[in-house]
């Protein structure tokens, strides 16, 4: 209800504000600057416009009220039905439309009507000595002013409803799961948009001038005093018009570099890789098209990006199947390691990317023993010395076979891992003899991984050890043969 209350505020204000800068500040000084009349007449004048405003107010208030109709049901239910909440987005959408039509309708009615009614008859019964046709210039000057209002109206109830349709949203995710969106509907279109504004910008202050410049040369008797008289109020009037322009101006191009702004934004953390990330449909005309057509290109190329990565992980996990195939013995062994490798990442605190490029390092990370011949590899008995080098070539060979891999990028993260993941932590690894903190990082928890189920896995010459002595041996060769950072990360992990 916070949200509600801080949307009726700012209507509220925007609506004091638009009514203050067109009807008091512009009205009251032209009629002040304009007309000669005497302080009672003046007086008799305020007062029929203040019960004209009271007829003014009164007529909006019933109008407003239907307008803000569907919001108000949706804010006062604890959960809203989907349909209330779309309801709501879409009556959103249209509250700067509809404040135009406000402004032209019960305020301009309500309050030139009942004016102009009341002081015909103030002439007629000889309370104002005002020309009749006045009446008809006044009349005028209120359909100039209520566009001015409308205007400023239309664009600050633009700026003030965005907040209120993030709420709404956010409703429709945190009840129904659901995206709440125009779909591309537009409310007020950018050509109409900008015809209007543009044209009550440019002929606003013309009008002003024109009708408080026959206003005054009607009214001077002097003409030895009507140029100084006249750049007086003139310089007024064009102040108020060069102002008037100006802020008309301002909104117009604020309306429109918003939008911009927002999916320039949205655009750049696509081009980062963030394709979780929605434009905003918080516009009414033809943005709301062009965002919708955005977001529906952005949840395919998400959608695409899930196809890819299901595929590559296929692809990462039937190489490791094919090689794990040679060997029965040794069937699941690198699907295994790439398991605990996970666990060891996880309980280390590698990032999400870190942990995806560990676990299809992982997966390959024997891809080299393709190379060697299955006399050696399926060997049951001892290896010679020649025997035990050509196992000894797998992890350079497996770096040798996804280079060859396009693109190379994309393999790029996976090779040292593959290459130092039979590196010993005091340096008596092969292929390179690196020492501690030299090795790799992936390098370094495969190792762990891959003595693990090295140790608990059945061969053809022993049966696999039971888990609490597999863990003695690693936690025995802490320093020496692996990391202990990583064995000790491995043995909580698993244990948990």
């Amino acid at each position: 209800m916070l949200i509600y209350r801080k949307f009726l505020r700012d209507l509220l204000r925007n609506y004091m504000m638009g009514s203050g800068i067109a009807v008091l500040v512009v009205g009251g000084v032209i009629i002040s600057t304009t007309l000669t009349i005497s302080g009672v007449e003046l007086f008799r004048l305020l007062i029929i416009m203040i019960l004209s405003l009271c007829v003014m107010m009164f007529a909006e208030f019933v109008i407003f009220r239907r307008h803000i109709g569907p919001i108000r049901e949706m804010m006062g239910q604890e959960k809203p039905s989907l349909e209330i909440i779309r309801a709501a987005y879409l009556q959103t959408h249209r509250f700067p439309a509809l404040s135009v039509m406000r402004i032209m309708g019960p305020h301009f009615l309500g309050l030139s009507i009942p004016a102009m009614t009341m002081a015909s008859l103030g002439i007629t019964w000889g309370w104002l000595t005002l020309p009749v046709f006045y009446i008809g210039l006044a009349g005028i000057g209120a359909i100039l002013i209520a566009s001015m209002h409308a205007l400023l109206e239309f664009f600050t109830t633009a700026q003030a409803i965005r907040p209120m349709l993030i709420h709404i949203r956010e409703l429709g995710q945190q009840f129904h799961g659901e995206d709440v969106s125009l779909d591309g509907r537009v409310i007020v279109s950018i050509q109409r948009k900008f015809q209007l504004s543009a044209f009550l910008i440019g002929t606003m202050p013309l009008f002003l001038f024109s009708l408080a410049t026959q206003i005054r040369l009607s009214t001077s008797v002097d003409s030895s005093q009507l140029i100084a008289d006249y750049w007086k109020w003139a310089a007024i009037i064009l102040l108020l018009g060069v102002g008037f322009s100006s802020l008309g101006a301002r909104l117009l191009a604020s309306d429109i570099q918003q939008p911009i702004e927002d999916l320039h934004r949205v655009m750049k953390q696509v081009q980062s890789g963030d394709l979780k990330v929605r434009a905003s449909d918080l516009y009414s005309d033809e943005f709301s098209r062009l965002i919708a057509g955005f977001n529906h290109m952005v949840k395919g190329l998400d959608a695409r990006e899930k196809m890819n990565n299901q595929l590559l992980q296929s692809y990462y996990a039937t190489l490791a199947a094919a090689l794990d195939a040679r060997d029965a013995y040794t069937a699941g062994h690198s699907t295994r390691v790439a398991k605990y490798s996970l666990l060891i990442g996880q309980a280390v605190n590698l990032s999400e990317q870190e942990l995806d490029w560990l676990y299809k390092t992982a997966l390959l990370h024997d891809i080299g023993k393709i190379g060697v011949r299955d006399a050696v590899l399926l060997k049951d008995g001892r290896l010679t010395d020649e025997e035990f080098e050509q196992i000894k070539r797998h992890p350079d060979l497996g770096e040798s076979i996804l280079k060859q891999i396009e693109p190379a990028e994309a393999m790029a993260p996976l090779l040292p891992g593959v290459r130092s993941h039979h590196e010993r932590y005091d340096g008596a690894g092969y292929p390179d003899g690196l020492k501690g903190q030299d090795i790799p990082v992936f390098g370094r928890i495969i190792a762990v991984a891959d003595a693990f189920d090295a140790m608990t896995s059945d061969r053809p010459y022993r049966k696999g050890m039971p888990v609490e002595k597999a863990m003695a041996i690693l936690a025995d060769g802490k320093g020496n043969q692996w990391d202990p950072r990583f064995v000790q990360g491995f043995m909580d992990a698993y244990k948990d």
